[in-house]
């Protein structure tokens, strides 16, 4: 924990939602709701509007539909538009402090400790930097905590949701934190947090007084130390904003589900010849060959197979990444597939060695993005909330589609809200397209 309140985490609000009501006009002020919207998809994100309702990430998409009124959205995703947002929020960060550290798409912590770090210093800092990104992402706005801890920051920046902005001064971290909820700490997830209350546990004020033996004896060593410190603000975790490199992957998400194994295997070898190409290009090799595959629902699983010795061919990472997805039900189809090499080195000494040990368990995965924009489906194949642009009527966005029909809504971020048509969904007409521009 530092002397000064010098560690700022900004969180963007409902950022997916966020873009897509600024993209789409007729959507701002509406409940807008980003996720799998078919079959057992989950919520990615929902807008405030939605939030009112119940609607909370990680929600079946079914649950989020019965608690909503008729007149709100459900939208797949649009990867390519929050990145070009992020891109333009992490830049503004850069130019504050050049220690920087993203944590996701949305979401970053920044060393304010070069500059003047009196409370009242950055306050106005952050509400310059907050004011700079709604004006550079066209309104999308962050939620920022300042504090003397990467733990405080976290929690700042989420008391005042949305928009907001807390700054925690030296001293003030207890009497901040002890009075929230524990599951606001890292680390306490449902089953953590139901071991808690049963032992009478339930803000972290209360976590920290329990005994750090208590701790041990439910939580292990690990677990229940990491426990016994945050609860008393004892963070010391610093800034990591350049990393060396640990693995070079390479993903695609399907515009929709793909169930052939036959496609899935073609995709599979592009991805790996793309993997190997970027290997050669940074002067690596890598000895574990990983594919991640997700399914409709955002479910996530890895199969990883590990060579003698490390490799920058295509062909073996090819090889392996083909038994690797031999081992993966795609019955209900894919969403994306990914493959990715790791334990990376600087020689390569391929042909003489074969492919060893394989691991074969599925490992649960956060949600991460795509490192390349989705493949444009066929013209035939829409996804709700998918950009497009009509020859005649220009850009805009599908409404909804089915029965070999698309109806489109003819609007961006800078019209009013647009009118509807509804064509034939393969109308030559009609066309996917790139996210629209804001500024």
């Amino acid at each position: 924990m530092r002397r000064e309140a010098s560690i700022m985490h900004l969180d963007l609000d409902a950022a997916f939602a966020s873009i897509e009501q600024r993209d789409k006009p007729s959507l701002r002020g509406k409940p807008v709701v980003v996720g799998g919207i078919a079959g057992r998809g989950v919520v990615a994100t929902a807008s405030y509007e939605a939030r009112a309702y119940g609607v909370r990430s990680a929600m079946p998409m079914a649950e989020a539909r019965r608690r909503l009124p008729a007149g709100a959205a459900y939208l797949s995703p649009r990867f390519e538009a929050y990145r070009r947002t992020s891109t333009v929020v992490m830049d503004l960060l850069r130019e504050v402090s050049p220690v920087v550290e993203q944590v996701s798409i949305d979401e970053a912590f920044v060393d304010l400790s070069a500059g003047d770090c009196a409370v009242s210093a950055v306050t106005a800092l952050a509400r310059d930097i907050k004011a700079r990104i709604a004006a550079a992402t066209g309104g999308v706005t962050g939620s920022v905590g300042i504090g003397t801890s990467k733990l405080v920051a976290k929690i700042a920046s989420d008391l005042h949701k949305p928009d907001g902005l807390t700054v925690v001064g030296p001293g003030e971290e207890l009497a901040t934190l002890h009075p929230l909820p524990v599951t606001k700490l890292w680390g306490v997830g449902p089953a953590t947090a139901e071991r808690l209350r049963q032992a009478g546990v339930r803000t972290i004020g209360e976590l920290a007084t329990r005994d750090l033996d208590d701790l041990l004896a439910w939580f292990g060593q690990a677990h229940g130390t990491a426990l016994h410190r945050l609860a008393r603000a004892d963070d010391d975790r610093p800034l990591t904003p350049e990393r060396d490199t640990k693995s070079i992957s390479a993903e695609e998400t399907f515009g929709t589900d793909v169930a052939d194994r036959g496609r899935l295997q073609h995709e599979l070898d592009l991805l790996a010849a793309r993997v190997a190409q970027r290997l050669r290009a940074a002067g690596l090799s890598g000895r574990t060959v990983t594919v991640k595959a997700r399914y409709f629902d955002f479910t996530t699983i890895t199969r990883a197979t590990t060579r003698t010795q490390p490799t920058d061919e295509p062909g073996p990472i090819t090889e392996a990444a083909r038994r690797l997805l031999a081992d993966i039900d795609v019955s209900a189809g894919l969403r994306l597939l990914g493959v990715g090499v790791s334990a990376l080195s600087e020689f390569a000494q391929d042909s003489l060695f074969p492919v060893s040990t394989a691991e074969a368990s599925p490992t649960p995965e956060a949600p991460a993005e795509p490192d390349t924009p989705p493949p444009p489906p066929p013209d035939t194949e829409w996804r709700t909330g998918q950009d497009v642009r009509h020859d005649v009527h220009g850009p805009g966005w599908v409404w909804g589609a089915g029965l070999n029909r698309v109806t489109v809504r003819f609007e961006g971020p800078r019209t009013p809200p647009g009118p509807v048509h509804t064509f034939r969904s393969d109308d030559p007409a009609l066309h996917r397209s790139d996210p629209p521009d804001w500024r």
